[in-house]
């Protein structure tokens, strides 16, 4: 029997290690149904189905082309067509902020099911993540179209991109889980995370070149989103990694958040739990 309580785990962390290696294999057939209901919740009512998917990065990525052709954005250079370039980091960007909101909406959705039922939590943060990778499935097809239409040379490096987008997935997850219990107390989480993702999306060379020049250049190489997207990007469309030091930085930044979020999603959500459920 697993005993979910903050007090214990924080007192016996090799039983919390063993405890959330075990729940996380408990949690394999949840999360499958769970996944399955979230994604039939998310098109079962409407009109447009997985239109939705990909719609939001098309349409950002058609106003910057508009913008740039017609000169009222100044951008710098791209090595490769910008429509194939803005697209891309786009849909990255869409998968970033997906999984960063995951596991509180997951979370939210399941709150019932949580006070009422004990199980492996691990299973709502699991689904979570199918669900994002299967709405990236969804925009690979729409970046395939676009590659063939400007015939982009298709190389390893479309397959070696999984790696960054893998990790672009967990680095969200894990700043998810970070905020998953403060966002289950208040509601200013969810308020403010669209702003704070806004912010940060003009801080990472989405629709725009890395820049070369200071301080510019220190902000994008201290947003840990920026290496993993060009990493994704660059194996993509060129085959190559450009900056080999910032992406294994970036990952391993993704796995330690990723672990230190699970610990304190863990030890919190009894907690939180209790207050909700009050």
């Amino acid at each position: 029997m697993i005993v979910y309580s903050a007090d214990s785990q924080v007192r016996r962390p090799r039983q919390l290690a063993r405890a959330m290696v075990r729940d996380l294999a408990q949690a394999r057939e949840l999360s499958w149904r769970l996944c399955v209901r979230d994604i039939r919740a998310l098109y079962r009512q409407s009109l447009l189905g997985v239109l939705w998917s990909f719609a939001p990065p098309v349409v950002t990525a058609l106003i910057f082309i508009l913008l740039q052709q017609a000169n009222v954005l100044n951008l710098a250079e791209t090595s490769i067509p910008y429509p194939v370039y803005v697209l891309t980091g786009t849909i990255l960007w869409q998968v970033f902020t997906e999984s960063l909101n995951a596991p509180l909406r997951s979370v939210k959705a399941s709150q019932s099911m949580l006070v009422r039922i004990n199980f492996p939590r691990e299973a709502l943060i699991i689904s979570a993540m199918l669900v994002v990778l299967f709405n990236l499935l969804i925009k690979t097809a729409v970046l395939a179209g676009l590659f063939l239409w400007f015939r982009v040379p298709l190389t390893w490096g479309v397959l070696a991109a999984t790696v960054p987008v893998l990790m672009l997935v967990l680095l969200g997850i894990g700043a998810g889980l970070l905020l998953t219990p403060v966002g289950m107390l208040y509601s200013d989480v969810t308020a403010a995370l669209p702003t704070l993702t806004q912010i940060l999306f003009f801080l990472t060379p989405v629709v725009y070149a890395p820049p070369q020049t200071f301080p510019l250049s220190l902000i994008v190489a201290l947003n840990p989103v920026s290496p993993l997207l060009i990493a994704a990007r660059d194996l993509a469309v060129t085959g190559e990694l450009n900056n080999p030091v910032g992406f294994f930085f970036a990952s391993a930044l993704a796995l330690l958040l990723l672990l230190a979020g699970w610990i304190i999603f863990r030890i919190s959500l009894p907690i939180v739990i209790e207050r909700v459920g009050a």
